[in-house]
């Protein structure tokens, strides 16, 4: 069992509690114990993509940390929470309510880089502390605007006028879509929060390959995760394969060097037939080792 299982996440479902539930299944169906691991968290009021890694998958999950993301959203405009999303107290009211028209118009001032402050309500540390811990226990939280990048931005609109518009962005990893949707709300003259967040891909997953809670169990119990977990190519279909000799993948394996090997610069995913055996780097005809896989 190594690979990937890619979940969509319900509303209100922590993303350590589906690594949980991955667990129970693997016991349910009494699959071997194998390491458990998510490729990026997902807030419990969001949905969507969850991928999943077993066994050796979970070395690259911390590639998927560093990849985009395409989310789906809401925002309601007229109040701002302090949580930024449904979940938290009103801090702020407005009667302004942005037209279709004046939506589109401000979308190209928030696509491309960008400079954004991270919520006051998120998991990042300050001082040591989570700043949602601070932030719950009444203190102050100031936390440093960050460089990402917004690679597309569009929206749906509904009506002329109206409450709240639903959007879809395409974005870089570090980005907050509560941020997002507070600071276009103030580029509209009002005030706003999430209602709605939907993941819709991470990296290379998405919502094609994707199974919910109910039917992880069930397929648990039917002893048929097995058809449903992608390869652990499936992780890194962003960069080339590089094919080995037996006596290259046993170099490999020992962490050796390899010199003298025709491939562009970069990383690539190195295979002895279909067996995967490591994430490596290729520098000037050298082959190192990156992450390597106990196949």
């Amino acid at each position: 069992m190594h690979g990937w299982l890619i979940l969509d996440k319900p509303l209100g479902l922590g993303s350590t509690d589906a690594v949980s539930a991955v667990k129970r299944a693997l016991r349910a169906g009494d699959y071997p114990k194998v390491k458990v691991g998510h490729g990026g968290t997902l807030d419990p009021l969001a949905t969507g993509i969850l991928p999943i890694a077993l066994g050796e998958a979970t070395k690259l999950a911390g590639r998927l940390l560093d990849s985009d993301k395409v989310y789906d959203f809401t925002v309601r405009f007229g109040e701002e929470t302090a949580t930024l999303d449904a979940e938290g107290a009103v801090i702020a009211t407005s009667n302004v309510r942005p037209t279709a028209a004046e939506v589109e118009a401000i979308l190209p001032r928030f696509t491309g880089p960008i400079a954004q402050t991270p919520p006051a309500y998120s998991a990042l540390k300050v001082a040591g502390r989570r700043a949602y811990d601070l932030a719950r226990a009444g203190e102050e939280v100031t936390l440093a605007s960050r460089n990402v990048t917004i690679h597309a931005l569009r929206s749906t609109p509904t009506a002329e006028a109206a409450d709240e518009i639903t959007l879809t962005a395409h974005v870089s990893k570090g980005t907050y879509i509560r941020s997002l949707a507070r600071d276009i709300a103030h580029a509209l003259g009002t005030v706003g929060h999430v209602t709605m967040l939907r993941r819709t891909k991470a990296g290379p997953f998405d919502l094609t390959s994707a199974i919910s809670l109910d039917e992880l169990a069930a397929f648990g119990q039917g002893r048929a995760l097995e058809h449903h977990l992608l390869p652990l190519r499936a992780g890194l279909d962003d960069i080339p394969a590089l094919l080995l000799t037996p006596d290259q993948a046993g170099a490999l394996r020992q962490g050796r060097v390899l010199a003298g090997i025709a491939a562009d610069d970069g990383q690539a995913f190195a295979m002895l037939h279909d067996v995967p055996v490591a994430l490596v780097d290729v520098r000037d005809r050298e082959v190192s080792v990156v992450r390597g896989f106990n196949l």
